[in-house]
């Protein structure tokens, strides 16, 4: 008599063969710089100065800012979440910056100040919406308004100039051309990557972005981990806040209008579902990436600026669909 469970003891496990074309497709990341890299090669046919040095770096300064915007939206969109009031959160903390910078107080210090006004903030809107059990799409609308009041009457509604001053981080080149600011930026991804990867923080963020009843029942505390993700995501976007005043020079209670939304439209993009539970950093930073190359080869072409939105509109449009279908295809198969 033949001892099988030695002889299937002793057979090497055999992993299925996964075709190239089919992780390829699992990768939207890849999709994604393939698209970079074809509008790069046409926009640099029409006008080849677009290969110029000074034109890349552009680039990379102009994608600095949502780059953060879009990393903290990264980690809540994962977990099922939304912040909507960060453009608000910059504008009032750019204003606060400015107001104290005007005012003598040390620019390193008001640059930790306008991080604790973003990470406050952010924090506020988790904690409401845990408290009150409201989607936080609602709070995060809710607040908005209220952020943007705030720096309206701090502000008079005027604009705040620094007349040259808190210009470090922008006017600083390293290596002699690599900008500063998209330093920051990566730095942001990184933080990002670390956590989502090789953290528990990461890992209760997609639990709770796949399931929060599977998540609680696992014994993760839902709430206290989801206000852990606004604070998070406060930390990025009040980088983003000390990067946008650096840049810009001067502050409004408007500045940081919009961001939210491009933001949410690059984590999109870059393969992260709108129902949470799945994506990467590197589709997000891809995301991101191929907004502002789109951008700059629009004006390289000299194609109307108005209709540059248009173009982000269809992107996302196109992202989704993209997602929607590849998400349904491999889980039918």
């Amino acid at each position: 008599m033949v001892d099988m469970s030695s002889t299937s003891l002793s057979k090497p496990i055999e992993r299925p063969h996964i075709p190239t074309w089919r992780r390829i497709i699992e990768n939207q990341w890849f999709l994604l710089l393939i698209v970079v890299f074809l509008i790069s090669g046409v926009t640099g046919y029409v006008n080849p100065r677009y290969f110029m040095q000074q034109n890349l770096m552009n680039i990379l300064e102009q994608i600095s800012v949502l780059g953060l915007v879009a990393a903290g939206a990264t980690i809540l969109i994962i977990a099922g979440n939304f912040d909507i009031s960060v453009g608000s959160m910059i504008g009032l903390s750019a204003c606060i910056m400015a107001i104290l910078i005007n005012r003598g107080v040390n620019e390193f210090l008001v640059g930790v100040i306008g991080v604790l006004v973003c990470i406050l903030c952010a924090t506020l809107n988790g904690v409401l919406s845990v408290v009150f059990r409201t989607p936080s799409f609602i709070i995060s609308l809710a607040m908005m308004g209220v952020y943007h009041g705030i720096a309206l009457a701090l502000t008079q509604g005027v604009i705040q100039t620094i007349y040259g001053r808190f210009e470090f981080i922008a006017s600083t080149k390293l290596l002699g051309f690599f900008p500063l600011l998209f330093f920051i930026s990566i730095l942001g991804y990184l933080f990002v990557h670390i956590i989502l990867k090789y953290t528990q923080i990461g890992r209760r963020v997609f639990a709770i972005g796949n399931n929060p009843r599977a998540a609680f029942l696992a014994g993760i505390n839902v709430p206290l981990n989801t206000i852990l993700f606004f604070f998070l995501n406060g930390i990025l976007v009040g980088m983003a806040s000390v990067l946008i005043l650096s840049r810009l020079g001067a502050a409004l209670p408007s500045t940081g209008s919009g961001l939210e939304l491009r933001a949410i439209g690059a984590v999109v993009i870059g393969g992260v579902p709108i129902t949470g539970g799945r994506g990467n950093i590197l589709g997000t930073f891809l995301g991101v990436l191929l907004m502002g190359v789109i951008s700059n080869s629009l004006n390289m072409m000299r194609v109307n600026p108005y209709f540059q939105e248009v173009a982000y509109g269809l992107l996302i449009i196109f992202a989704v669909a993209i997602s929607s279908i590849r998400y349904r295809w491999l889980g039918a198969r």
